[in-house]
């Protein structure tokens, strides 16, 4: 089978699995720790880099940051949080799973293409970093806007305590 195919239908996997635990994680409340480990654990598929194969130029490093900061942007403008009770929920948002999956075909499409002029552990090195670059910056925005809403509640009604502000 198609190295590509494979990895697109793993693609198509975990992207169903995403849709499922946000709908999952939007039941609970959402946890400063909640928001900032995913980048974290994902981080250590950095390691992909000690291998030269997966090695990148300046220019696809460049390009695969830039593709993710823009990609991050959709996601961005979908995740919002409300107060319900006296916790945070981060909101359900139908566009969310479009969104997912257009970036899924949108993926797809692009590792179709480029894979007849990059090598499999360039490519592979490439969306790893444009993943990354779009999950940290999602995630940066979802961690300022998360502090904002939490800074608004403790003024307003004395919600959260200095306890509840750190990252338990």
């Amino acid at each position: 089978m198609n190295l590509v195919l494979l990895s697109s239908i793993v693609a198509v996997c975990m992207a169903i699995g995403a849709m499922f635990i946000r709908l999952k994680a939007a039941k609970k409340p959402a946890t400063l720790k909640k928001i900032i480990l995913p980048p974290f654990f994902m981080s250590t598929g950095a390691l992909m880099y000690i291998f030269p194969e997966f090695r990148l130029t300046s220019a696809e490093m460049l390009e695969a940051i830039g593709v993710g900061l823009f990609f991050s942007i959709f996601l961005i403008k979908t995740s919002k949080f409300e107060v319900r009770g006296q916790e945070i929920y981060l909101k359900r948002s139908k566009a969310f799973v479009f969104i997912l999956i257009g970036l899924l075909v949108v993926r797809i499409v692009f590792k179709t293409y480029l894979s007849q002029s990059l090598d499999l552990g360039q490519l592979s090195g490439m969306f790893f970093l444009l993943a990354f670059a779009m999950i940290v910056s999602w995630r940066i925005a979802m961690y300022r806007s998360f502090t904002k809403l939490q800074k608004e509640m403790e003024k307003e009604d004395g919600f959260y305590n200095e306890k509840d502000m750190k990252l338990t």
